[in-house]
Protein backbone atom coordinates (compact mmCIF):
# COMPACT_ATOMS: atom_id res chain seq x y z
CA UNK A 1 0.00 0.00 0.00
CA UNK A 2 1.42 3.26 -1.17
CA UNK A 3 2.62 5.58 1.78
CA UNK A 4 0.61 9.03 1.01
CA UNK A 5 1.28 11.69 3.41
CA UNK A 6 0.43 15.47 3.14
CA UNK A 7 3.09 17.79 1.88
CA UNK A 8 2.18 19.71 5.50
CA UNK A 9 3.14 17.02 7.28
CA UNK A 10 7.32 17.96 6.35
CA UNK A 11 6.76 20.48 9.27
CA UNK A 12 7.60 17.31 11.05
CA UNK A 13 10.30 15.86 8.50
CA UNK A 14 11.59 13.41 10.86
CA UNK A 15 8.56 11.58 11.23
CA UNK A 16 8.32 11.53 7.39
CA UNK A 17 11.69 10.43 6.81
CA UNK A 18 11.14 7.30 8.77
CA UNK A 19 9.20 6.03 6.58
CA UNK A 20 11.12 6.05 3.33
CA UNK A 21 12.45 2.82 2.86
CA UNK A 22 13.81 0.97 -0.26
CA UNK A 23 10.85 -0.06 -2.57
CA UNK A 24 8.96 2.16 -0.24
CA UNK A 25 9.23 5.77 -1.21
CA UNK A 26 7.08 8.22 0.45
CA UNK A 27 4.36 10.02 -1.64
CA UNK A 28 3.66 13.86 -1.24
CA UNK A 29 0.34 15.61 -1.41
CA UNK A 30 -0.42 19.55 -2.17
CA UNK A 31 -4.28 20.18 -2.05
CA UNK A 32 -5.15 16.20 -2.31
CA UNK A 33 -2.95 15.97 -5.49
CA UNK A 34 0.28 13.95 -5.81
CA UNK A 35 2.80 16.07 -6.38
CA UNK A 36 6.58 15.10 -5.09
CA UNK A 37 7.85 11.29 -4.11
CA UNK A 38 10.60 11.15 -1.68
CA UNK A 39 12.84 8.47 -2.31
CA UNK A 40 15.87 6.47 -0.55
CA UNK A 41 19.04 7.22 -2.55
CA UNK A 42 19.75 3.69 -2.83
CA UNK A 43 17.02 3.52 -4.47
CA UNK A 44 17.24 6.73 -6.33
CA UNK A 45 20.28 5.75 -7.54
CA UNK A 46 19.12 2.25 -8.84
CA UNK A 47 16.67 3.89 -10.88
CA UNK A 48 19.04 6.20 -12.92
CA UNK A 49 21.46 3.16 -13.59
CA UNK A 50 18.45 1.14 -15.01
CA UNK A 51 17.18 4.55 -17.38
CA UNK A 52 20.70 4.70 -18.49
CA UNK A 53 21.84 1.16 -18.93
CA UNK A 54 17.88 0.93 -21.04
CA UNK A 55 19.08 4.31 -22.89
CA UNK A 56 22.16 2.12 -23.94
CA UNK A 57 20.51 -1.18 -24.42
CA UNK A 58 18.40 1.11 -27.29
CA UNK A 59 21.39 2.73 -28.89
CA UNK A 60 22.90 -0.41 -29.74
CA UNK A 61 19.39 -2.33 -30.73
CA UNK A 62 19.25 0.92 -33.31
CA UNK A 63 22.78 0.27 -34.65
CA UNK A 64 22.01 -3.63 -34.57
CA UNK A 65 18.42 -2.24 -36.37
CA UNK A 66 20.76 -0.09 -38.91
CA UNK A 67 21.72 -1.23 -43.08
CA UNK A 68 25.52 -0.43 -41.19
CA UNK A 69 27.89 -3.28 -42.37
CA UNK A 70 29.10 -5.67 -39.46
CA UNK A 71 32.49 -6.40 -38.29
CA UNK A 72 33.86 -9.80 -38.76
CA UNK A 73 35.73 -12.22 -36.03
CA UNK A 74 39.04 -11.13 -37.31
CA UNK A 75 38.13 -7.50 -37.98
CA UNK A 76 37.21 -7.30 -34.11
CA UNK A 77 40.47 -9.15 -33.02
CA UNK A 78 42.45 -6.54 -35.40
CA UNK A 79 40.84 -3.82 -33.65
CA UNK A 80 41.43 -4.59 -30.18
CA UNK A 81 45.10 -5.96 -31.03
CA UNK A 82 43.91 -9.59 -29.87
Amino acid sequence: MPNIKPVSDLRNYNEVLKDIVVGSPVFLTKNGRGKFAIVDIEEYEKTQATIKLLSKLMEAEKHINSDEDWMSEDQVKEKLGV
